[in-house]
C-alpha cells in the first residue's frame, strides 16, 4: 500500500496536525457576572484566531472578549440588562431593539457564547415575541431565548482577505495555527503506491487492486473489495 494516507496520519493528530493549544489563553466567553462596567486595557492577538482579543479589566478581575470594530483601549464596557445599546457592551438580546447588530450570541443562557464569533460576521435582531428571532450571517432565521447574552456589534477583522498573503510561507503558518494541513494533493493525482485513487492513463478513482473489506478507516477507500465476475456453481 505504501505510505499512509492523510486521513490517517491526521487522525493521529501529531506533527502539522496537532493543534498547538499553548498559544491559546482564552475562550473568549462572556463573564458569569449579572451587572458589570470594565475599562478594555489591551488589545490581543491569539493564535489560530483571526478577530482580536479584548482584555477588560472588571471590579472582580480580568476577563477576555472578542473585540467588536471600533473598540479603542480605555473604552468603557458595560455588561447586564442596564446598559446603553453601544458596540461593546453585552447584554440579553430580548433587551434589545430590533435591527440592532449583534455578535458572541449565547446558544442556551449562560453557555457564553456560541454563534457569530467569526471575524467581520455578525447577526441581526429581526423580531421580538416569546423569543428573539435573528438573521444569521448564513441567512437562516433562529430563535433563541431572550435571556441569551450578545455583545452589540460586529466583529473586527472583517478585512483580513483584502491583505494578501504574498508569500507561500506565511500561509502556511497560518494554516499551522489552526491545526489545518496546507499541501493537499489529489489521490488520483499519485502513484498507485501512494493511494488507491492512484495511477492509470487518465485520471479515474479505481486500479487494478482494490482495497480488502477488513483494512482500518482511512485506507478503505475507492473500490472496495473484489467483485464477484462469474456465477456461483
Amino acid at each position: 500500500m505504501g505510505k499512509r494516507l492523510i486521513t490517517q496520519r491526521r487522525g493521529r493528530g501529531f506533527g502539522r496536525y496537532k493543534s498547538p493549544r499553548h498559544l491559546r489563553f482564552t475562550d473568549a466567553t462572556h463573564p458569569k457576572l449579572k451587572e458589570a462596567t470594565g475599562t478594555v486595557t489591551d488589545l490581543l492577538h491569539e493564535a489560530g484566531r483571526i478577530a482580536p482579543i479584548a482584555k477588560i479589566q472588571y471590579d472582580s478581575g480580568e476577563h477576555y472578549m472578542i473585540a467588536p470594530d471600533g473598540l479603542t483601549v480605555g473604552q468603557q464596557v458595560t455588561l447586564g440588562a442596564r446598559g446603553a445599546v453601544a458596540a461593546g457592551n453585552t447584554m440579553p438580546v430580548g433587551n434589545l431593539p430590533e435591527g440592532t447588530i449583534v455578535y458572541n450570541i449565547e446558544s442556551q443562557p449562560g453557555d457564553g457564547g456560541k454563534f457569530a464569533r467569526t471575524a467581520g460576521t455578525a447577526a441581526t435582531i429581526v423580531s421580538q415575541g416569546a423569543k428573539t428571532v435573528l438573521l444569521m450571517p448564513s441567512g437562516k432565521f433562529k430563535e433563541v431565548d431572550k435571556k441569551c447574552l450578545a455583545t452589540v456589534g460586529l466583529v473586527a477583522g472583517g478585512g483580513h482577505k483584502e491583505k494578501p498573503f504574498a508569500k507561500s510561507g506565511k500561509k502556511f503558518w497560518a494554516y499551522s495555527a489552526k491545526s489545518k494541513a496546507y499541501f493537499k494533493v489529489k489521490g488520483i493525482a499519485m502513484n498507485p503506491v501512494n493511494h488507491p485513487h492512484g495511477g492509470g492513463g487518465h485520471p479515474h478513482v479505481g486500479t487494478q487492486s482494490s482495497v480488502g473489506r477488513n483494512t482500518p478507516p482511512g485506507r478503505k477507500v475507492g473500490r472496495l473489495a473484489p467483485q464477484r465476475k462469474k456465477r456461483k456453481v
